[in-house]
């Protein structure tokens, strides 16, 4: 009997990392002078899997996103994993965004991924088990060739291969 090989397609960020990026990120901003005198924060909640910008106003908001970001493409941390919610106004004149970090791989994008491997027309078996997709098949090469497809393929959200075997 052939051996089957098999790899999960996954959508996982380290929240270690995350918060790593979050303390640096606090930390240049007490240090820089564009932001003398403005009450700014950025909290990770590590339960919910957010991260909560306040600042003064949007201008400065998009300058905590960019040192956020910046200190999150330092450590390895997916930018795509990043869903920005809207911007509103908090109290003392100042403005808050949400960013959630996506985590696992929602029904729908799934079934894109399905499809695109199905459509390939590669000797391989694909499922979806909860927040990943799993894809198997006796051929290395079919499955080396499948990571190739997904990696070329532009998705709105950060996908790592894991568990190949």
């Amino acid at each position: 009997m052939a051996q089957q090989n098999s790899f999960d397609i996954v959508s996982e960020v380290n929240l270690q990392e995350v918060d790593n990026a979050v303390n640096q990120a606090q930390k240049e901003i007490i240090q820089r002078y564009d932001f003398k005198g403005i009450h700014t924060s950025i909290e990770l909640d590590q339960k919910e899997k957010k991260i909560i910008l306040i600042t003064g106003d949007e201008f400065h908001l998009k300058s905590v996103i960019d040192i956020l970001q910046s200190k999150l493409i330092k450590r390895s941390v997916p930018i795509k994993a990043l869903r920005y919610g809207t911007i509103e106004q908090a109290s003392g004149n100042s403005v808050r965004q949400t960013v959630t970090l996506q985590v696992g791989i929602a029904k729908d994008d799934a079934k894109i991924i399905t499809k695109l491997v199905k459509e390939s027309k590669l000797k391989v078996q694909t499922q979806i088990m909860d927040d990943q997709v799993r894809v198997s098949g006796k051929n290395k090469d079919d499955l080396q060739a499948v990571m190739a497809l997904i990696r070329n393929h532009e998705f709105s959200f950060a996908l790592q291969f894991v568990n190949y075997r």
